[in-house]
């Protein structure tokens, strides 16, 4: 480790910084951005459909994707893996598709259709199936860093935010089109029209103002200080904004706009001035939380509410002044008025314009509230735009439906790229981009720029619809390669990162993914779909660490705790602890790519957790029902549905040997634990 730098030392280094950062050109650090510069950046280029590249003729080229990957692949002089089994690939485009392993039905029905148009027949039923949306809805709530609670100290729930995740699901499962998939998300309230009041009765009869309403929660999905001992709301209010800026610019534009709050974009064509100007279009933005049931139902629940909470407060009082047996007593009576607070009402937690309340938008001197500068209206980031288009009003109608048009038109460089991108990094294990969330001229370099231009324009073509494109890339040569290529040691020398696509990338199985796995194949899986979210039992201990114990209330339909994980409460200061181990994110950012990470407490969660010991009971009872004991058939029929294939000779040998002393649900587990179960190949 270097020693730490004396003063003098570090003065000179300091100094060294600055005139390195000098000689850099403009656009990189934070001079005049006002010239063609900044638009010769690859991904501000406008997307051109390339030609399909020829291919030797010994090549197999599928769909249009292998030509691209073959193409690169022939200049080198190697060759593609051999094609993967059956059984993997449908497997692999199970839990792609789906989130779920194959049934041994699925698989063997797969295997023994030898007609042609096995493979699209296989694809065409995941993509149809209602799991797609469970699946691919995970990846976007990721990206926009869903949770149902806000986060700091208090970490107070979003009433009913679930209708966010569901109206996801419902989209990606509808295949509606992504340019109207980022309309609805950061202007539905403004597509809706007029927003119904919280006490409209009638709200409940318009199904699509509730949908359009529901997929303004986006902006509402950001962690949220309330208070937190500082009474300055208009600071508050300025970290709201700032949230909702950063996530646009990452989600939607594969752009760190946030770089720019404070100075100039270090590295990318984006000025502090542009980011404000993005700021513009949020500036009227509201929370407008809409009770789903008439006035008169909401009066009484108010009502009600109001007594419990006087109550309570009386209570409190005699606390303050109480001890011994009389701490305790009282605080049992307090606990247990706090388990009749009625639930809260059903509600849309949206967004709405309110301009008597909009924020005005300044330049902010090293993003600080205080020290306000030039005032700015909405207007795009100036790399991506005319340099005279002038900013709109600042108070202009429906401005972030201008924002969302903008973002979804087709001239719009980066919208489809980076879409595309998301899409290819979910089937194939990295992106085309590697940096999904960053496009900017320090982002990753297209390994296939063609390709990936070749798929944007694609999308576009086909109207923005995304089971198209899921279809040709999992059909593709590219995507049936074995995860083991024959000329491994060269390729694996020239190119460690597999960028241009000579196998498969093997992966391991996302949290969701494996406890999902967990639960169909013991059996217990609840597929029942949509509605709030549930709360599982955890460990007394991370209850008592929340600011309000009682937020926690387990749900109490036992049924409703094998439902899939996407239905899981997503709660920021309490995640639990199987899917934390399993890399799931910390909701506090997007997350564009789940790391995976391998650690003893992995392992030790597997063997000893309470989640995958009750599920390793379950199925040894499902193994018992199926098989009747008998130890060859229940080795075969475990190892077909933990990793969808029948054992090896030596795997049978060795259960059956094991099965004669050992316990059946020991072994059920040891399933669970093993790299066939728990890996992708």
């Amino acid at each position: 480790m270097r020693p730490p730098l004396k003063i003098p030392q570090f003065i000179r280094h300091w100094f060294g910084c600055v005139a390195a950062v000098a000689t850099l050109p403009s656009a990189l650090h934070g001079g005049d951005l006002e010239t063609d510069a900044p638009r010769k950046h690859w991904a501000f280029q406008p997307i051109d459909r390339p030609a399909i590249p020829a291919v030797s003729r010994n090549r197999q080229a599928l769909t249009p994707v292998d030509a691209f990957v073959l193409a690169k692949l022939d200049r080198r002089g190697w060759r593609q893996a051999p094609a993967a089994s059956r059984s993997q690939w449908i497997r692999r485009v199970s839990f792609d598709l789906n989130g779920l392993p194959p049934t041994p039905e699925e698989i063997a029905a797969f295997e023994t259709d030898l007609e042609p148009g096995a493979h699209e027949r296989v694809v065409d039923r995941l993509l149809d199936s209602r799991h797609y949306g469970e699946r691919w809805a995970q990846h976007w709530l990721d990206v926009v860093r869903y949770a149902e609670s806000e986060g700091y100290e208090y970490d107070r729930h979003v009433p009913d935010a679930w209708r966010f995740r569901d109206y996801v699901i419902d989209s990606l499962n509808r295949d509606k089109p992504f340019d109207r998939f980022i309309r609805e998300q950061l202007a539905g309230d403004e597509l809706a029209g007029t927003v119904p009041l919280a006490e409209d009765e009638d709200c409940l009869a318009k199904p699509q103002s509730a949908e359009l309403l529901s997929a303004s929660i986006f902006h509402r999905l950001g962690p949220v200080r309330r208070n937190a001992g500082n009474p300055d709301i208009a600071l508050s209010r300025n970290e709201v904004l700032t949230e909702r800026t950063d996530i646009i610019g990452v989600a939607f534009l594969g752009l760190t706009v946030g770089c720019a709050r404070c100075h100039d974009h270090k590295l990318d064509p984006i000025t502090q001035k542009d980011y404000y100007r993005l700021q513009a279009y949020l500036a009227a933005t509201a929370e407008h939380n809409i009770a789903l049931v008439p006035k008169a139902d909401r009066n009484a629940w108010e009502a009600r509410t109001k007594r419990i909470k006087e109550a309570m407060a009386r209570i409190k009082k005699r606390l303050a002044k109480a001890s011994g047996v009389e701490k305790a007593k009282l605080a049992a009576e307090l606990k247990d008025l706090e388990m009749t607070m009625p639930e809260p009402l059903p509600t849309i937690p949206a967004t709405a314009d309110d301009f008597e309340k909009r924020t005005a938008i300044h330049v902010l001197r090293r993003g600080i509230w205080e020290k306000k500068g030039e005032p700015v209206g909405p207007r795009p980031p100036g790399a991506l735009v005319d340099d005279d288009l002038e900013e709109l009003p600042a108070d202009i109608a429906r401005p972030r439906l201008r924002l969302a048009d903008w973002i979804a038109d087709p001239g719009n460089p980066l919208t489809a790229r980076v879409i595309v991108n998301r899409l290819w990094q979910h089937h194939f294990g990295a992106g085309l981009v590697a940096t999904v969330n960053d496009f900017g001229s320090h982002g990753g370099v297209p390994s296939h720029p063609e390709l990936l231009d070749w798929l944007a324009t694609a999308l576009i073509e086909n109207g923005w619809r995304l089971k198209p494109l899921h279809r040709m890339m999992v059909l593709s040569a590219t995507y049936r390669q074995s995860s083991r290529a024959s000329d491994a040691d060269k390729m694996e020398t020239a190119d460690p990162d597999n960028r241009l696509l000579w196998r498969f990338n093997r992966r391991r199985l996302s949290a969701e993914e494996a406890r999902d796995a967990m639960l169909a194949v013991s059996g217990h899986l609840n597929l029942r779909q949509g509605g709030p979210s549930v709360m599982v039992p955890v460990d007394e201990g991370l209850i008592k660490l929340l600011y309000k114990p009682e937020q926690w209330r387990v749900t109490e339909d036992a049924s409703e705790h094998d439902r899939r994980s996407i239905y899981l409460i997503a709660k920021r200061n309490l995640r639990l602890p199987f899917m934390e181990t399993f890399d799931a994110p910390a909701l506090q950012s997007s997350c564009a790519r789940r790391e995976t990470s391998t650690h003893a407490p992995q392992s030790l969660e597997m063997l000893n957790g309470p989640l995958s010991n009750d599920l390793a009971e379950a199925f040894a009872g499902r193994l018992t029902r199926e098989t009747g004991g008998n130890a060859g058939l229940l080795v075969e029929r475990a190892c077909r549905l933990a990793f969808g294939r029948p054992p090896t000779r030596e795997e049978s040998r060795i259960a059956q040997t094991y099965l004669r002393d050992g316990s059946l649900k020991e072994f059920a587990l040891a399933m669970f634990n093993l790299n066939a179960f728990l890996y992708v190949e």
